[in-house]
């Protein structure tokens, strides 16, 4: 007999922000196959009895490729087994879920989802910081910045510079300068508030306050590793940790820099 896969959203790291469907399945679970960002206190509780299968991935480093990950799927559930597909936030934001189970339904093995809480909802409770606030921002958009093969991040830059709008950017340490530059050539103004956040939502997690044009700098001063979320928008100055009229200019050698950025853009 065929079994099935759960794909599981394991949230931002915080076991107590699993859903009960979630929980549900991974008590269920007869082979468990997870992420690096599954956090070690959701793998606790993960059944003794069950076969774990670490195909974790860092920037750089994919020891364990997406077909290697679709095909040990689909070899654990012809086995008759109920798999637990762990995914860090939710499978179906920049989790590449939608692809792994178009991949087992290509081979008649049936897929059921338990949607988690994606890293922007985690961070913004965990900081107080509301994605959306009135007269702050109307809206919310999520973006990711890191792109396949590392190549050039293809985004529609004048969209996401909204004053507006709260910027949300998934995996985005290692393009933060080229992110704040093509914001700020569309028209994103530099004093605008920034927040990174690191491991959100566990113990290890950290924070670090910025504006668009000292952000790249920041970052690299404050060593910041992976996972990262940024946080963009105005709704960052609600945050009662906010360095409130601290914000930062950029320097006279960025803003140069940014200027040629513009007339190319």
């Amino acid at each position: 007999m065929t079994g099935k896969v759960y794909l599981i959203g394991a949230g931002p790291g915080d076991v107590e922000l699993l859903t009960l469907r979630a929980l549900r399945m991974i008590r269920e679970a007869d082979a468990v196959v997870y992420d690096r960002l599954v956090s070690d206190e959701i793998m606790e509780i993960v059944p003794s009895t069950a076969q774990k299968v670490f195909v974790g991935k860092t920037p750089q480093n994919h020891p364990v490729g997406q077909e290697q990950i679709n095909q040990i799927l689909v070899d654990l559930a012809k086995q008759g087994l109920t798999v637990a597909r762990l995914k860090g936030g939710d499978p179906l934001i920049f989790g590449r879920g939608s692809e792994e189970a178009a991949h087992l339904r290509s081979h008649g093995i049936a897929v059921q989802y338990a949607p988690g809480i994606t890293a922007a909802q985690g961070a913004a409770s965990s900081c107080g910081v509301p994605l959306t606030h009135r007269g702050l921002a109307t809206g919310v958009q999520y973006v990711t910045g890191h792109t396949q093969a590392d190549g050039e991040l293809d985004l529609d830059w004048k969209s996401l510079a909204s004053e507006d709008t709260t910027l949300v950017v998934y995996m985005g340490v290692a393009n933060i300068s080229q992110i704040a530059m093509r914001l700020m050539a569309a028209g994103l103004a530099d004093d605008t508030p920034v927040m990174a956040v690191a491991n959100a939502t566990t113990p290890r997690e950290s924070r670090m306050f910025s504006v668009l044009g000292r952000i790249a700098s920041d970052s690299r001063e404050a060593g910041l590793k992976a996972p990262v979320l940024y946080i963009i928008g105005k709704v960052v100055t609600v945050c009662n940790e906010w360095p409130v009229n601290q914000f930062l200019a950029a320097t006279e050698n960025e803003q140069e820099e940014y200027a040629g950025v513009a007339s190319h853009a």
